[in-house]
């Protein structure tokens, strides 16, 4: 079948789809007395007759409905001359804004021709009339209030008139003003309506026109839009499919949906992480990833849009503000951009806290910026300035020498570049000794990784040194050997790093014993007063403990005490057990799954039993409860503390219970 594009009604072709009516009253009986039109709002209005003679009208509805609207009065301006209701208004909404993919089609000696439509509307009855019959009433209420009070009528007092003149329209005014509801609606009314002619099917100017639906020039020249070759066609017909079409949820600009995160490229996933994060550890990217991503491709793809810093990643510079691109706080160019913020991380890699004023007077770029690049990889504090927003990140660069160490090359050419284009000296280079002020609040957190950083830089001395006492000790000793105290199967000395069986507070390492705890293990020694003391206090504190957990606390009380003392002669995990068991304390032998990971010592679980509070009975239920099964639901639990003890059992005691 040839398909032919007409054009001849194109733009003044109208599609009216009017209301279902029976088979028996088709429309092309329906006498159409006038129509009218407003073009731009693409709004319509038919007038059509009504047969009254008809047997489905009701004559006497038809008096009622023109009786209300006219009243009894006979004027020229009356909706219904006829004094009854004979004639219908239809009025149309438009079916759908995009009429581009819809045509009218007519089929002619094998031959199709389409005619795009300008529009399509659906007609359906308009109630206008009610609206008259009710404001006929409130004016025939209104006129029979004016006639009672006129014979009462009093002379009006004279009242003050102020006069007030307009202040000038704002812009901003005028443009709310003009997207207004009610503006619009003016707007709407001001369009004049162009009247419209009704020419019937079988009219002479209906043959006519609908000659306009076929194409008037057959020639391909002239059909340039449907020619096509089959291959072109089969795909216009059937469009490949493509990715992202479906509409998909809007997020805020700072939510990223890992569901659609995880379908990009890893490339792209690394990539749109970093620019969302700014600042973040290896691991933590790792964490964001699909479990299984291979790390190695993972650092391939991390280097290549951001620097290493203090063993955390920042995104590069370029990468976030790219060519062609300026700042949105004072539209410097994107050049001038990265040269500033490559300075600003090039002082991170050289100190933990950099000051914004010093950093200003180098880059010399709008505050905004400047505090712009601080927020993103660093946080202020009182009286120091900015620190660099994550802790350093050892571990990373103790795993990957080879990454910090390429990574330790650039930022050496970056400082060189830097030295040039800021024309800086050796000593604005090198970085500045910072000191801690005093009266500054350090967190516990932050003095323990300290401390564990200079273990791990004196553990090479400190190992020396502690071979050579074991060198004198066994000089001194000769063939004298110290009684080791058994252990039983399953248990492991306090010291989880150690072939001793001594608490230490340095767990991580390998020599033979401890630095504080390097005395032998006394043979048959029972819990001292000041051990049981301190597991009694340990215990009325957190309730539960495992023995990890419990062996953890221990070397924090350990790090606390002088010199010397005598808990640093030695205590296995049998004496630190036993020293539980008599302070009050139950083992629970919980039920944990086979195919966890958990260590022994995380397993050995060790509860409070007796407190002599009034929560014993209560806790030892639970406790019993955790011993027949690792995992219980909340409403297991309140049953069975009231079959125990009834209903004076109330929700807050359940809670600080299970608290």
């Amino acid at each position: 079948i040839d398909v032919y594009l007409a054009k001849s009604l194109a733009d003044k072709l109208y599609l009216f789809q009017y209301p279902i009516r029976p088979a028996a009253m088709t429309y092309d009986d329906v006498t159409h007395l006038s129509a009218k039109i407003k073009p731009k709002q693409q709004k319509v209005e038919v007038e059509m007759a009504i047969d009254s003679m008809s047997p489905n009208y009701c004559r006497s509805k038809g008096e009622q409905i023109a009786l209300n609207v006219d009243g009894t009065t006979t004027e020229e301006s009356n909706t219904y001359s006829t004094k009854l209701m004979d004639k219908q208004t239809f009025s149309s909404t438009q079916a759908t804004t995009n009429t581009s993919r819809y045509a009218a089609a007519v089929f002619r000696k094998g031959e199709l021709h389409l005619t795009p439509l300008h529009g399509i509307l659906q007609l359906r009855p308009s109630f206008s009339y009610l609206d008259k019959a009710d404001s006929k009433h409130r004016e025939r209420e209104a006129a029979n209030e004016d006639g009672d009070s006129s014979q009462d009528e009093v002379e009006e007092d004279v009242k003050q008139i102020t006069v007030r003149f307009s202040r000038p329209e704002s812009e901003q005014a005028r443009q709310r003003r003009i997207q207004s509801y009610e503006f619009l609606q003016k707007k709407h009314a001001e369009e004049p309506w162009v009247h419209l002619h009704y020419y019937g099917l079988k009219d002479s100017r209906s043959e006519h026109e609908r000659q306009y639906l076929f194409c008037q020039f057959t020639g391909m020249a002239e059909n340039t839009e449907l020619v096509k070759s089959p291959s072109e066609y089969l795909a216009m017909l059937m469009p490949p499919p493509v990715e992202g079409e479906v509409a998909k949820p809007e997020c805020p600009s700072n939510v990223l949906s890992m569901a659609q995160l995880r379908n990009l490229p890893l490339g792209d996933q690394v990539r749109t992480l970093m620019k969302n994060v700014k600042v973040m550890p290896f691991a933590n990217l790792m964490g964001f990833l699909s479990p299984g991503t291979d790390s190695t491709a993972v650092l391939r793809c991390i280097q290549q849009v951001a620097m290493l810093v203090q063993g955390n990643w920042v995104i590069k510079s370029d990468v976030l503000y790219p060519k062609d691109s300026c700042s949105p706080h004072s539209g410097v160019p994107a050049e001038v951009l990265c040269r500033g913020r490559d300075y600003v991380m090039w002082k991170f890699t050289q100190e933990r806290w950099v000051e914004r004023k010093a950093v200003a007077a180098v880059v010399k770029l709008p505050p905004e910026d400047v505090k712009d690049f601080m927020e993103q990889m660093a946080v202020t504090r009182v009286n120091r300035g900015w620190e660099f927003l994550l802790p350093h990140d050892g571990e990373f660069i103790k795993r990957h020498p080879d990454v910090a160490q390429r990574q330790h090359m650039l930022w050496m050419g970056i400082q060189a570049k830097l030295e040039n284009v800021f024309k800086l000296s050796k000593e604005d280079m090198m970085p500045k000794k910072q000191n801690p002020q005093p009266g500054l609040v350090v967190s516990g957190e932050q003095l323990v990784t300290t401390a564990r950083e200079k273990v791990r830089e004196n553990y090479s001395v400190l190992e020396r040194q502690l071979q050579q006492r074991h060198r004198a000790q066994s000089q001194d000793l000769g063939a004298v050997r110290v009684k080791q105290e058994p252990l039983s199967d399953g248990e492991e000395p306090l010291s989880t790093g150690h072939k001793g069986a001594v608490n230490s507070l340095h767990s991580n390492d390998s020599s033979w014993d401890s630095v504080n705890g390097h005395c032998p293990l006394r043979a048959n020694a029972a819990p001292t007063q000041e051990l049981r003391d301190f597991v009694s206090s340990i215990f009325r504190k957190h309730f539960v403990l495992t023995l990890s957990e419990l062996k953890r606390l221990f070397n924090l009380h350990l790090a606390s005490l002088p010199p010397g003392h005598s808990l640093f002669s030695g205590i296995s995990d049998r004496l630190l057990q036993e020293a539980v068991l008599d302070s009050k304390c139950k083992q629970i032998l919980v039920p944990f799954p086979p195919q966890g990971s958990a260590a022994a010592d995380e397993q050995k679980v060790f509860a409070l039993w007796e407190m002599g509070d009034s929560f014993d009975q209560h806790r030892q239920i639970l406790l019993e409860i955790f011993i027949k099964n690792y995992c219980v639901r909340q409403n297991l639990i309140q049953g069975k503390l009231n079959q125990e003890f009834g209903d004076n059992v109330t929700k807050t005691d359940l809670d600080r219970l299970l608290k």
